[in-house]
């Protein structure tokens, strides 16, 4: 796989991004690792880079506070236009920023495109309980439509299967606000009978908020507005939690020496809910694979960010369209 890397994009960038991306090409030498960025600034990052990485000049960058969509239509030469660019011109299947999520989107949108049947993508993002499960749509797509829901469904349950390596088809849950069928808004109600009627995906309907984290469903859909509240949500508990036991095991001469024998079981709950072990979120629904990376991404998050581009595997989008059309002939075939 051949991945363009917006190495300007982040609040780290361009040293961490730059490490990651040289970490992951030392680890996959059959993938090629495309570092777009001020060549002047990043050249002298690559004395000691392998054989697999390259460098494609780009100037400038669309800063979190700019409107995505103005700042890249008057710099066409920013790192993220280009890496977008690049996957539109067949120089490279993916691209990867760390950079202002909305120019990251807009960059997809405007120079990828959408795919056939897909009137908004979505970005979709692991929860790391002890069963992983897929959320989407986190911010992308902020109002949806019912058929919305149910496309994120299709292209959620592909990537999962994909990315999990699940032998059965992946279960799909409905976020709402209660398990009946007639709980919620009208998008809801709408998309739960959407969701129940379709053969792309193997429905198992509403899953309420407590029921998130204890296996109910191997996807999560929602609308981005939701799906970004559950997220920041999530991530900003596990932290406070994390801190109280931090707080609580430092607090006594006795508490450490009981921290000193937990602290491998400790470190392996922190590390279980760090962003990073991810590294970032797949937008889902364009011409391309596009990873979008945590703001403050460190090495360690870009690698596992590029690794789980290789382990979503070539064809990715091939075979997301090839499911959405499959829902669109049922659908037809229905409607007949």
């Amino acid at each position: 796989m051949r991945v363009a890397v917006d190495a300007l994009g982040g609040d780290n960038a361009p040293g961490e991004i730059v490490a990651g991306s040289l970490a992951v090409a030392r680890k996959l030498p059959d993938d090629e690792i495309i570092l777009v960025g001020d060549e002047a600034t990043i050249a002298p990052r690559l004395a000691d880079a392998p054989a697999n990485v390259s460098l494609r000049d780009a100037r400038g960058v669309v800063g979190m506070e700019e409107d995505p969509a103005a700042a890249l239509r008057s710099r066409p030469d920013s790192s993220v236009a280009v890496a977008a660019g690049m996957v539109r011109a067949g120089e490279a299947e993916a691209f990867f920023s760390a950079g202002s999520t909305g120019a990251a989107v807009a960059a997809a949108l405007l120079k990828i495109g959408r795919l056939e049947g897909c009137r908004r993508p979505a970005i979709a993002t692991m929860m790391p309980f002890d069963e992983p499960v897929l959320l989407l749509d986190v911010g992308a797509t902020v109002t949806c439509r019912p058929q919305d829901l149910l496309n994120f469904a299709i292209l959620g349950s592909v990537f999962a299967r994909r990315y999990l390596r699940l032998q059965n088809e992946p279960r799909v849950g409905l976020i709402n606000v209660g398990e009946e069928p007639g709980k919620g808004d009208e998008l809801a109600k709408e998309a739960h009978m959407l969701l129940a009627g379709s053969d792309a995906i193997r429905f198992v309907g509403n899953v309420e908020g407590g029921e998130i984290g204890r296996g109910a469903a191997d996807v999560l859909v929602t609308d981005g507005f939701t799906g970004n509240v559950v997220l920041k949500t999530a991530e900003g508990v596990a932290r406070e939690i994390l801190g109280m036991v931090r707080e609580a095991v430092t607090s006594s001469t006795a508490a450490r020496l009981a921290a000193g024998i937990l602290r491998p079981r400790l470190v392996a709950v922190r590390d279980r809910v760090d962003p990073e072990n991810y590294g970032g979120s797949f937008l889902l629904g364009v011409r391309g694979s596009v990873v979008i990376g945590h703001g403050n991404s460190r090495a360690r998050g870009v690698e596992n960010a590029l690794s789980g581009l290789s382990r979503a595997g070539s064809g990715l989008v091939e075979e997301l369209e090839g499911a959405l059309a499959a829902d669109r002939r049922q659908r037809t075939g229905d409607a007949v």
